[in-house]
């Protein structure tokens, strides 16, 4: 096992959902300095610090509501998913990766989550492989 996986994998078993503010959140906030790619009023898309692929990018949304993880999603968090998708087909177009992208949305330990607010990640920029894990 590659010592970033290890890693990653650590820090999903080591997370935990609790609900309380996150490194996101701080992001958000302007505390923590990110490379913004996108944002708007109700989202907001930073490059990655840990890139996967030679585009990366996270989109966040900028109110939780109890989103920590898509496994918590309600019918009432519709809105804010379809909007989390649509800046990833805006993300992949600055980028100018449209005609080849994947969007991927941690869920959970098993998955490897280690921030409980939820995000996904726009990855592009080389061939993607199939299957993914």
């Amino acid at each position: 096992m590659s010592s970033s996986k290890h890693d990653e994998e650590a820090a999903a078993k080591a997370a935990v959902d609790t609900g309380s503010p996150t490194i996101f959140d701080k992001i958000i906030a302007k505390e923590i300095p990110s490379t913004i790619v996108y944002e708007d009023d109700k989202v907001l898309a930073f490059r990655d610090i840990n890139p996967q692929a030679p585009v990366h990018v996270v989109i966040i949304p900028k109110f939780r509501d109890g989103l920590t993880q898509l496994g918590k999603a309600e019918p009432r968090h519709g809105e804010i998913l379809g909007q989390l998708l649509c800046a990833a087909r805006i993300v992949a177009e600055k980028e100018g990766i449209l005609d080849g992208f994947r969007v991927v949305i941690n869920n959970g330990p098993s998955a490897c989550q280690s921030v409980y607010h939820l995000h996904l990640h726009v990855l592009g920029g080389r061939q993607l492989n199939w299957p993914p894990g």
